[in-house]
């Protein structure tokens, strides 16, 4: 069979697998968000890609989740509702300063959601409503928003890490994956990309 570029990487694709974003396309909307002065959409689109999560732990941050004393944490860790284990992100400066920005044009509590819903009161974000905006912001670029879901924010990072290291080990704890076969499987991490590792190397 002959594959074009495209259809060679549809062909590793894990199925179903939504795309990570590109650089470009974290750079495009980040611009966007901020040209249009969507503070929580900053806040939760910058959050999403430096944590990781799930949308169903993101949508349940809490304030006090995020924020210390000495303002937005630097280091988080939180327990994933699906495994029960703990797992640690990073909050990077970029992000702290979408946070910080967020809290004060809402003015939330510390015991507050984070993302509380606008729909029901005293109610975190729904999933769907976060996956609503996930479709909604990579459209503002064009992009073929059923190549693209929640999942393409917690794969970003990830994705971009094992690009540039090889480290699955890496992927696997930012991830809060237990077994390394998962994140093999959730990166589509294939014999091709073992080969092109392996050639990388001078012994």
């Amino acid at each position: 069979m002959f594959y074009t570029p495209s259809t060679r990487y549809a062909a590793r694709r894990p199925t179903g697998a939504k795309l990570a974003l590109k650089p470009v396309h974290v750079w495009g909307i980040r611009v966007r968000l901020q040209v249009g002065c969507q503070a929580r959409d900053l806040a939760l689109f910058d959050l999403a890609l430096d944590s990781k999560l799930r949308g169903c732990d993101l949508v349940r941050l809490r304030v006090s989740d995020l924020l210390s004393p000495g303002g937005v944490k630097r280091r988080v860790v939180i327990l994933q509702r699906k495994t029960g284990r703990p797992v640690q992100f990073e909050v990077t400066d970029q992000t702290r300063r979408s946070i910080a920005a967020w809290l004060e044009t809402k003015g939330l509590a510390f015991d507050d959601w984070l993302f509380p819903s606008r729909m029901k009161h005293g109610l975190h974000m729904s999933t769907r409503q976060y996956a609503r905006l996930v479709n909604k912001w990579v459209c503002l670029l064009g992009l073929d928003p059923a190549a693209y879901g929640t999942h393409s924010l917690r794969r970003t990072k990830v994705a971009l890490l094992y690009k540039k290291t090889g480290n699955l080990r890496a992927c696997q704890l930012l991830l809060g994956h237990t077994k390394l076969e998962s994140t093999v499987r959730y990166l589509g991490v294939e014999v091709d990309d073992a080969l092109e590792l392996s050639e990388a190397l001078e012994l």
